[in-house]
């Protein structure tokens, strides 16, 4: 592997979770120009979503086993014709199946992207070093996150019909696309350069309690900035614009707060600082759902957003150091209950919230980290990241 092609490679990483971030983020905000355009209630046309999470976690299910079958550069060719093809739909048809057959699609590129990026980076970089680059390139999630609803309310301030959002999130494939040209890929497969079979490693039990981990912090995290306007507004009697800022202060922390620890994180034991990084945001979750004081929210959040930036991204690091050989499986496995969490979050808050009201929906998210924070004390017994830290992926 030349060193231009990891940096390449490493671009691809940084696109694909723009890409991914673009595409989940920027729902919110064309949600009510496209239930005008279809004339349906938006409660009703959030729904149709679903199939763009459906898409993500099939493909970030699948891929697990279709990266041994179909080469990388492959897939990124097959992703762009699919991305085309999906946005083509969105632009030309006025049906509903085929708009929830295009987000369908939307989802399965930006899952195969992803998982791809992921693997990447784990692939390409070991040690401490994969924890940093995994962490910014995470980022890039943040910082489309952050760009493209500023796009999106551009285009629809100027009265531009909402599915040129889809094709500006094009443009993002676009790059990945002309990368993958330009570079060669890790081949993957049954045998090591030496020509002998890949041996079949054991992952151990430290995985399990990742996989729980990883699960229960994005159920935790997108639970409670799903229903943190609700409480802010409901509760602490804030207005709507005060308590969107508040959601927008935990994003612009949270990309600090990747930075910040992509420097970091080079210096410290992984599962030590994500124990650490756990109980912080354990703690200040319990603070932001007990507080009376609604002058303090901001800060919370602020503090919140930083230092639960690491977690997701640390969990996926340690759980690619439970083998020896980071495997593209094991990698996809924990991406897998994430993206589940993902899934679930309305399943699983909405009938909280028709019971017990948004305060309850936070408790229970509060609940979550606490369970990420005693698994990411157990991986401290047996996990095997120490063995495998220094010794080579290639």
């Amino acid at each position: 592997m030349t060193n231009r092609d990891r940096i390449g490679l490493t671009w691809i990483s940084f696109f694909s979770y723009a890409l991914t971030g673009a595409v989940v983020i920027v729902t919110g905000m064309v949600l009510e120009n496209i239930a005008e355009y279809f004339q349906l209630p938006v409660a009703q046309m959030s729904n149709t979503f679903t199939f763009l999470n459906a898409g993500i976690l099939l493909a970030v299910f699948l891929n697990a086993w279709l990266m041994e079958i179909v080469p990388l550069k492959r897939q990124l060719m097959f992703g762009f014709v699919l991305m085309v093809l999906a946005v083509l739909g969105l632009m030309t048809s006025h049906s509903l199946s085929v708009f929830s057959l295009c987000m369908f699609v939307l989802g399965v590129v930006s899952g195969i992207t992803m998982s791809i990026g992921t693997f990447l980076i784990t692939h390409l970089y070991e040690g401490r070093q994969r924890g940093s680059r995994l962490l910014f390139t995470d980022s890039f999630f943040s910082m489309a996150g952050t760009i493209f609803p500023i796009i999106a309310a551009a285009l629809l301030a100027r009265a531009l019909p909402w599915y040129w959002v889809y094709v500006c999130i094009g443009v993002i494939y676009v790059a990945i696309f002309i990368l993958a040209l330009c570079f060669e890929f890790p081949v993957l497969g049954k045998k090591t350069t030496s020509g002998e079979p890949v041996k079949k490693e054991k992952w151990g039990v430290g995985v399990g309690f990742l996989a729980v981990a990883a699960l229960c912090y994005i159920l935790g995290q997108l639970g409670f900035i799903g229903w943190v306007p609700q409480y802010a507004t409901k509760s602490m009697g804030m207005d709507i614009g005060q308590a969107g800022s508040l959601v927008g202060n935990f994003w612009t922390a949270y990309m600090v707060g990747m930075w910040a620890f992509s420097a970091i994180l080079r210096f410290f034991d992984p599962q030590r600082i994500v124990t650490l990084l756990a109980l912080l945001a354990t703690a200040l979750m319990y603070w932001f759902i007990t507080t009376t004081d609604a002058s303090m929210l901001k800060w919370i959040m602020l503090s919140l957003g930083f230092f639960s930036s690491a977690i997701y991204t640390t969990i996926i690091t340690l759980g690619s150091l439970q083998t020896k050989v980071s495997s593209p499986k094991l990698v996809n496995f924990i991406l897998t209950c994430g993206t589940v969490g993902t899934m679930l979050t309305f399943v699983v808050t909405g009938p909280i919230v028709e019971k017990g009201g948004a305060h309850a929906a936070l408790a229970t998210a509060n609940g979550l980290y606490a369970v990420v924070f005693i698994m990411c004390l157990l991986l401290g017994f047996v996990s095997k990241h120490k063995l495998h830290g220094h010794m080579g992926s290639h």
